[in-house]
Parts: structure tokens; C-alpha cells; sequence
């Protein structure tokens, strides 16, 4: 019987394996040093927020993966001989696969800092950094501040988890306005202040030097790159981006670049050996995408797809059109699409902006300058179906006709305010005298 081992228990992983158990009954192993089950890694925050226990982020019950016939072996992989077909763990013991897929995800991004690898330095991505979290800033007592390092959607989840402990928080971005290499300047603005109204010491245009230990080698304070300031601090949190982790198939024969290098297919250089999720990255880039998508339905996408291919039916990874949500704060954030920040942002690409005097809802849309085609939107505060954007992106609808319908693609539950109205009448007066 074909053994089918995939490395990494997240949400490609074990997609993965529940779609090739739905096709076939295949051997299947899933080896993760992680944790002994599949959990969603999103969810983590309201964990340590109080709103849900751990076992609350498992999908399946415990007794699924005996039912379903799907080993789960835990364990670090510490090398892959491609040419036997075997993988040698950190434990001494080795495991024979027939055909193997990386799905192994992101690690936090350390950038050389002088203590970056202090006790109290963490990221939040992994179940242990969760542990961590719970251990070095359980209340403000303990922890009587946390800094954090780096400007994006893990940074602001930390912000927010410790923030409802009432620990206080400086946050580190480096770049002038909030997650402006992707947020256009309206929206990236909006957010700075949000922030700023939760009591958050947001600090822009700011690095870090380094980090300072006691003499118990325990995070003391941080050094700030421009000013010399020294901040005293529990925690630091590093989430300054992810990359793929990968370092394990550095020495095999399998391509890597940033992160293990796969065709359409998902397939490596070496026959039988694959890779999905957050550590594939893709040898040309599709579309307006980047190579690696450190997203979480991508990742579902790729394992959906790979099933397929290792079930004899092989299809192309085909992952549509662009969208994904995030929270910052109390504020929701959706984009379908693609709308770009000031960087990168093409000369056709014109937007149309608005925000509402509360200062916690706005839209940006985004079209053809020269054809009105409508190429994306981004909404904050107003919940959008993603159906409907992605119908007009796919049918190349113009602009004109997405405001005229916009509340057609509006998902807030009833009773709550609609501004579609409000919207289309400034998008009419903005943009008519312009024509």
C-alpha cells in the first residue's frame, strides 16, 4: 500500500490528508513536532483572551484521526534522503515514505538582533509561543510592559491579546504609517489611529537596536535605533514577517529558494516529493501573487488540490481571484481583489475613497483609469460577501456598476446601519465632474 507521509500538521496538512483519505485508503502519516493535534492557528489569540480553552482550536475530536486512519507520529524531522526515501528524526528513529509533502509553515523572521534569543523573545505563531506568552506576561504584574517589533497582522493580534490583560504595549513599526507597503494611505492612517485610541504606544518610522537582558539572561528593556532610548520591558515580540521553515531539506536535494521551490503542481524538483502551504514557494509567481502566500485558505486551497494529483488525478494549484480578511482591533477588515498601497501600485490603478466620521469605517475601491474596469476593494467595518466581488471580478464589471450595487454585496446582519447610499453619493460626487 502507497505511504503517504506529509510533514507539518497545519491547515495543508491535514486538509491534505483528509482529502486523499476521501479519495483513497492510502497509508497516511502526519509527522508534526508541534503539538499531538491538528489546531487552528488562527485562533490562538482568543485563547490566552479568555474567549475560548485550547481544545476549544481543535477542529476534529481526538478519536478522528484513528477513525479516518490517519497516523499521527510526533516528531522532529531533522534530515530527507530523497534517494532511500527516508526521513531521520532528531529522536534517532527513521520512517519510509512512498511519496512526501512538505507542509512544515512559517517561523518568525529574527534579524541578527543583539539578544534577540533571550527568555522572554518570542514570536506568536507556534502552540510554544502561546505557552510562552501564558508564562512571561500571565497579567501587568509580571509583565509591566511588552514590546512589540514589527508592523503586521501578527503584530497587531499580539497588541490586542495583551492589551486585554491591560499590559501596556509599545509597538515598533518601522515603516511611517501602519502596514502601508500594503494599505493604501487612507486606510494605513485610519488604522494609526485606531490603534493609538486603544492606549497603544504605537511608535512609526521606529527600529529596534537591540535587546538588553538582566542577569538572570531575562529580557530587562529594548534599544531604540534612532534615539538611543532604552525602554524597559518584559516581553519583546518579534513579528516583523515569517519565512518558510525550511532549514531541515537545506542539505537534500530538493529546491529551495525562500521556501521549497514547486511547479503548478506542486511538485518539487524530485520526483514523489511535494510541497503546500506557507513554505512552497511557486518557481514563477500567479498572477499579481507573490511566490510564497503565507496565507491560511491558500494553504487549505493546496492541499485540496495536491490530494487530487497524489490520488492519480492531477490538477493544476489554480487559487482564483486575490481576497482575505484580518481584524485590527474592533475594527474588520476584507479585500477582494487587488487594491496597493502607495508601493508597487500600478499607473492604471485610480482609487476611490471613503470613510465615515466615526473614523472606524471606510472603503477604498480601486479601477482602471483608463477602462473603469473594477480591479478590488477594501473594506473596513462593513462586512462584504465574498461571492459577489468575486462574480464582478471574474465578469470584468466597471466601476460604475459596482458602486451602483454595492449593497448587493453587503453581509452585515440586519439592523445594522447600511452606507451604501452615503457611499455611492460621494463616489457620484467625486468622480462624475472628473469624466
Amino acid at each position: 500500500m502507497e505511504h503517504i507521509v506529509i510533514i507539518g500538521n497545519g491547515i495543508s496538512g491535514v486538509t491534505l490528508a483528509r482529502h486523499i483519505r476521501k479519495l483513497s485508503d492510502k497509508k497516511i502519516t502526519i509527522v508534526s513536532a508541534e503539538t499531538d493535534f491538528f489546531f487552528s492557528r488562527t485562533a490562538l489569540m482568543y485563547v490566552y483572551m479568555g474567549h475560548m480553552k485550547f481544545e476549544h482550536t481543535q477542529p476534529y475530536e481526538n478519536w478522528f484521526w484513528k477513525k479516518n486512519k490517519i497516523d499521527l507520529k510526533k516528531g522532529y524531522v531533522k534530515t530527507v534522503e530523497t534517494v532511500s526515501k527516508t526521513l531521520y528524526f532528531t529522536e534517532g528513529d527513521t520512517l519510509q515514505y512512498d511519496k512526501l509533502v512538505i507542509a512544515t509553515g512559517s517561523k518568525p523572521n529574527k534579524f541578527g538582533w543583539p539578544g534577540q534569543d533571550l527568555e522572554g523573545v518570542m514570536g506568536m505563531y507556534h502552540k510554544q509561543d502561546l505557552d510562552n506568552l501564558e508564562k512571561q506576561a500571565p497579567n501587568k504584574d509580571v509583565c509591566k510592559r511588552a514590546v512589540i517589533v514589527g508592523g503586521g497582522l501578527i503584530g497587531i493580534e499580539l497588541a490586542e491579546m495583551l492589551n486585554s490583560r491591560s499590559i501596556p504595549v509599545t509597538f515598533l513599526v518601522r515603516e511611517s504609517s501602519f502596514w502601508d507597503g500594503v494599505l493604501p494611505e487612507g486606510e494605513s492612517e485610519m488604522i494609526n489611529r485606531h490603534i493609538k485610541n486603544h492606549h497603544i504606544d504605537l511608535r512609526l518610522s521606529t527600529n529596534l537596536k537591540e535587546i538588553k537582558a538582566d542577569k538572570n539572561g531575562k529580557v530587562k528593556s529594548v534599544i531604540i535605533e534612532e534615539t538611543g532610548e532604552e525602554l524597559e520591558c518584559n516581553v519583546v515580540g518579534l513579528t516583523a514577517g515569517v519565512t518558510p521553515n525550511i532549514d531541515f531539506i537545506k542539505d537534500s536535494y530538493i529546491e529551495t529558494g525562500r521556501g521549497v521551490k514547486v511547479n503548478r503542481f506542486l511538485e518539487t524538483n524530485i520526483t514523489d516529493v511535494y510541497a503546500i502551504g506557507d513554505c512552497a514557494e511557486q518557481h514563477e509567481a500567479i498572477g499579481n501573487r507573490r511566490p510564497i502566500e503565507a496565507v491560511w485558505y491558500t494553504g487549505r486551497m493546496m492541499g485540496e488540490t495536491l490530494a487530487q494529483t497524489i490520488c492519480g488525478n492531477r490538477i493544476e494549484y489554480k487559487p482564483g481571484h486575490w481576497f482575505n480578511s484580518a481584524k485590527f482591533l474592533d475594527i474588520e477588515y476584507q479585500t477582494y481583489g487587488w487594491v496597493f498601497g502607495k508601493k508597487g501600485r500600478p499607473d492604471y490603478e485610480q482609487h476611490f475613497h471613503w470613510k465615515h466620521n466615526d473614523d472606524t469605517k471606510c472603503i477604498t475601491v480601486a479601477y482602471h483609469k483608463d477602462t473603469n474596469e473594477f480591479l478590488g476593494i477594501n473594506s473596513f467595518g462593513i462586512r462584504m460577501r465574498h461571492q459577489t466581488f468575486d462574480k464582478w471580478l471574474t465578469e470584468k464589471r466597471d466601476v460604475d456598476y459596482v458602486m451602483q450595487h454595492l449593497q448587493e454585496a453587503n453581509f452585515d446582519p440586519e439592523l445594522y446601519s447600511k452606507f451604501e447610499k452615503e457611499i455611492l453619493l460621494a463616489y457620484t460626487n467625486q468622480l462624475e465632474p472628473a469624466r
